[in-house]
Parts: C-alpha cells; sequence; structure tokens
C-alpha cells in the first residue's frame, strides 16, 4: 500500500499556505501566497475573497509536486482559518457581493453601541459566550445587509450566502455553484456571536436580535468530521476537517485535557485553556468558546485571551524610537541588563483587550529616572508581554478553578528565549516549545488525520508532539509578586490617563 499523507489548508489574515505531512506528523511540503490588503477607510480592512481562492487553487497542486505525492495518497484535507473575517457571496454566480470583511476591521462600532444600548442584549453573551464587540461576525453581516441595496431581500430568499474563510474555500472545492456545500465548523460558528454554545446550532433569538436571516448561514458541523469531497482544484480528497487557527492551535499543541493551555506570539498574542466539555462562563474579562469537536462526541470549550500588542511593540520600539535594527536584536539590548532599572511599559496602543477590555486606556511609559537606558526599556518591552501573559492566565485560572501547571507557546517571538524565560519567571510553570512551529497546520492535518484513521487516538499524536525547548521559573517568589504589583500599578495609570484624555 503507498504511503499516505494529510494535507492542510492554512487560510491566515495575510497569506495563504498549503501543507503536506506525512504519517508520522512529519512536514514534507510548504507553498505559500501571500494576498493584497485593503484598507479603503480609516478602521476599515478588506480582503478579495477570489484572489484568496485563486491563490488555493495554485498552491494545492504545487504543494503536491513538491511532496512528490498524488491526491490519491492524500487520506485526508484540514482547513484552517482566520475567525471571524466575514465572506457573503452569490449561491448562483459563486461572485462575492463585495470585498470580505476582516476580523480587525472597526467600521461597524457605532452598530455595536447602538446594539449595546438595547435591553436584550446581555443575552448575546449568556448564549454566545461573547461580548457584543465589532471582533465578531454578526455586526459584519449586519452591517452588509444595512449598506448593500437589495442584499437583505436575496438573503432572505437564500440567494446569498454568509461564511467565514473556510465556509467559502469548502463550498468552492466541492463544487461552488454545481452543489458546493455550505457548512461552518463549531469553533468558526462559535465566534459569530449568533450561535448557542449549549445548543451548538444558530440561535433564533440571536438572529432576531441582530436581525440575520437564517438561510444564508451555513450548516453547523463538528470540527473533525467528513464534510465532503474535493471536486475542483485537486479533486477527489476529503475534507476531513475545520478549525478556527487558535484552536487549531491549541489541537496542534495537543492541549487535549481540561487545564491545558497554549498562547501564540505573534503580532498580539492568543492564550487559549482547555475547560473540558462544559463551557466556563467568564468573570474575568475572556471569552468562551469552542475548542473542538470530534463526529458526534461532546464538544470541548475553552476559555480565550486576546492581548492585543506583543510583538507589535517590538516593532514600534524598532521603527518609532530607533532603538535596535532588526527586532531579534531587542534580547541582545535587554540582556545587557539585569532588570527594568524601575521602568514599565504599558502597551496600550489602542485600549487594553482581556482581561481588562478598556478601550479608553492608553500607551504610557512609567518609573523614568535618569538612571534608564535603552537596555533597561528593551527589558520592560519584553515584560510587558509577560506580564500581560500573566494576567490572562490568572484570570483563567480563576474562571475555570483551576491551575495551568505549564504554558505551551508558538509563533515568532518564542525565538526570543529571554522572553520566555520572563514569562516562565512571572507565571511560575515551565514554558515549553514544540519542535514543529507550525502548530496551526499541524492542529488541523492532526483532526483531518484522525477523522479518516490515518492516527488511531489523541494519545498517539501525543507522541507526535516533540519539545524543542523549555524554560522553568528562576525568579523568587516574592520578587515576582512586587513586580506584578508595580505592574498592576502601571495598568491603572494607563486607564486613568485614558480617563482624563476623554474627559479633556
Amino acid at each position: 500500500m503507498p504511503a499516505q499523507y494529510v494535507m492542510a489548508i492554512d487560510q491566515g489574515t495575510t497569506s495563504t499556505r498549503c501543507l503536506v505531512f506525512d504519517q508520522r506528523a512529519r512536514l514534507v511540503a510548504v507553498v505559500q501566497r501571500e494576498h493584497r490588503q485593503y484598507y479603503p477607510k480609516p478602521g476599515w480592512v478588506e480582503h478579495d475573497p477570489t484572489e484568496i481562492w485563486r491563490n488555493v487553487d495554485r498552491i494545492v497542486p504545487q504543494a503536491l509536486r513538491e511532496a512528490g505525492v498524488t491526491a490519491e495518497q492524500v487520506a485526508g484535507l484540514g482547513i484552517a482559518n482566520q475567525r471571524e473575517t466575514t465572506v457573503v457571496w452569490d449561491r448562483h454566480t459563486g461572485a462575492p457581493v463585495g470585498h470580505a470583511l476582516v476580523w480587525q476591521d472597526t467600521r461597524t462600532d457605532d452598530l455595536v453601541r447602538e446594539l449595546g444600548r438595547r435591553p436584550d442584549a446581555d443575552q448575546v453573551r449568556s448564549k454566545s459566550g461573547l461580548p457584543l464587540a465589532t471582533y465578531f461576525s454578526a455586526p459584519r453581516i449586519r452591517w452588509l445587509l444595512d449598506h448593500m441595496p437589495g442584499l437583505r431581500e436575496r438573503a432572505e430568499r437564500g440567494d446569498v450566502l454568509f461564511g467565514t474563510m473556510e465556509s467559502w474555500l469548502i463550498w468552492n472545492l466541492t463544487g461552488g455553484t454545481d452543489g458546493g456545500t455550505h457548512i461552518t465548523d463549531v469553533t468558526n460558528a462559535s465566534r459569530t456571536l449568533l450561535m448557542d454554545l449549549s445548543t451548538l446550532d444558530w440561535d433564533d433569538e440571536l438572529l432576531t436580535f441582530f436581525e440575520i436571516p437564517r438561510a444564508m448561514l451555513p450548516e453547523i458541523r463538528p470540527s473533525a468530521a467528513i464534510h465532503g469531497t474535493t471536486r475542483r482544484v485537486v479533486p477527489g480528497v476529503r475534507i476531513a476537517a475545520a478549525l478556527g487557527d487558535q484552536q487549531a492551535a491549541l489541537f496542534g499543541q495537543t492541549c487535549f485535557d481540561r487545564g491545558e493551555a497554549k498562547c501564540t506570539y505573534g503580532t498580539g498574542g492568543f492564550l487559549l485553556m482547555n475547560t473540558g466539555t462544559e463551557p466556563v462562563t467568564s468573570a474575568h474579562g475572556l471569552l468562551t468558546t469552542v475548542a473542538f469537536q470530534f463526529g458526534s462526541e461532546p464538544a470541548h470549550y475553552a476559555l480565550e485571551g486576546s492581548i492585543a500588542v506583543t510583538g507589535s511593540l517590538v516593532q514600534w520600539f524598532r521603527d518609532a524610537l530607533g532603538l535596535i535594527r532588526t527586532a531579534p536584536e531587542i534580547e541582545t539590548l535587554a540582556r545587557t541588563v539585569d532588570d527594568n532599572g524601575g521602568c514599565y511599559i504599558v502597551p496600550a496602543f489602542a485600549g487594553l483587550f482581556a482581561p481588562h477590555w478598556r478601550s479608553e486606556a492608553r500607551g504610557i511609559v512609567v518609573g523614568l529616572t535618569s538612571y534608564v537606558g535603552k537596555g533597561h526599556l528593551a527589558r520592560a518591552v519584553l515584560e510587558a508581554t509577560a506580564w500581560q501573559t500573566r494576567e490572562v492566565v490568572d484570570a483563567m485560572n480563576a474562571d475555570a478553578e483551576l491551575t495551568a501547571k505549564a504554558l505551551k507557546v508558538d509563533g515568532g517571538m518564542t525565538a526570543d528565549h529571554l522572553l520566555m524565560q520572563l514569562i516562565a519567571d512571572v507565571l511560575g510553570v515551565p514554558v515549553m516549545r514544540p519542535v514543529l512551529a507550525e502548530t496551526v497546520s499541524v492542529g488541523v492535518a492532526y483532526a483531518a488525520g484522525l477523522t479518516v484513521g490515518l492516527w488511531p487516538d489523541l494519545q498517539g499524536l501525543r507522541r507526535n508532539w516533540h519539545r524543542a525547548a523549555q524554560w522553568l521559573p528562576q525568579m523568587a517568589a516574592s520578587r515576582r509578586e512586587s513586580e506584578y504589583a508595580n505592574w498592576q500599578h502601571a495598568v491603572r495609570l494607563s486607564i486613568e490617563w485614558g480617563n482624563r484624555d476623554r474627559a479633556g
């Protein structure tokens, strides 16, 4: 019998990649294409869904060629995607009604404020597990229905369809206008504000609240299941999994059990903790979301904390201040000193995300004296990411009533060994980085491979996870807590400064 492989499409915010893995979860080939970012107005961020589909059409066959693999050898395909990005397209022509509205887009700010003043607004969080915010898909769908002439009538007839990016790709891969499958998985559905976390189905009261017709919505499916067979690009491949990108990373880090957590460090940070088969309502500013679901098994849930500024603070230090030439130089500079010299940086450039959710907060640098030099500032930049991580982990531990025993990490910032040590120090738990850094793609490949029987069970996948590096806590507990108190004081000052700015 010829060797079998599993393929992953990772449709991200700036590019789309296709990766091929063998039966031992080793990466065999990867092909990537970027797509254009559109910024038509301040706060507006868009993608062209047709461009992204064309990129998939190019990279999937190329990845198979580079791997030396035929479609017949691909046991299954998994799709991971940027979450919350909203696509609406015509069922009959296959053409998008316009550009996709990206998860970063804030044009719905006024609409969200208006909806938030309604007396029944509390049902949004109680049912969906999410706050009413511009971050999620429902306000974007409503905005399109309100601003595109005739679109609401077409939606009510079922002539136009909504989906996040995995829905758009699956529909096209399985035939498009010629019988394409219109589905989404539970992890992506849980990011729309329209799904009830307890039923895992679209909720009529939430649909009424947002004035969104059910006829335009996809069918909600488990994350790991056969979603159809490709008829286009590379025909005959079973689509065996779909996951939102951060949930895919949680799965790729083999966080299968309650209390296991991962954090992805890029421009911002996304920290997810598996909370088991019951959703945990957050009282500490976190999001409740679906982690994954296999076939007819109960869904697993997660708490999620989003940190707005991590890697982008290093970019600011490089580009705006000019204190380093390249991002990796910050570690070298920070190592020239033993501590922050009493200086703290709160990077609330556009407010604070989890667990505070204070949009009025503003970035501040506190504790400056003539002693503080650029090495201390560099260290304060790295410590800002560590302390923000501590805030989210503390909130998760309090909500889930357990204590995370370790944190698995991935993303570009994990190359900074000093930062990883700082995170271990402020958390007081080991921090571990895997050998295979492509955790999003690995996660959705794992889910697809499980569906088609390429891997027998979750324990087999755990054996595929190998640690590349580990950092153990070295900071004394007394210093950890005194430094944390200083950080929390700095956060309060950033919020107070923002309120002062508003009052003025």
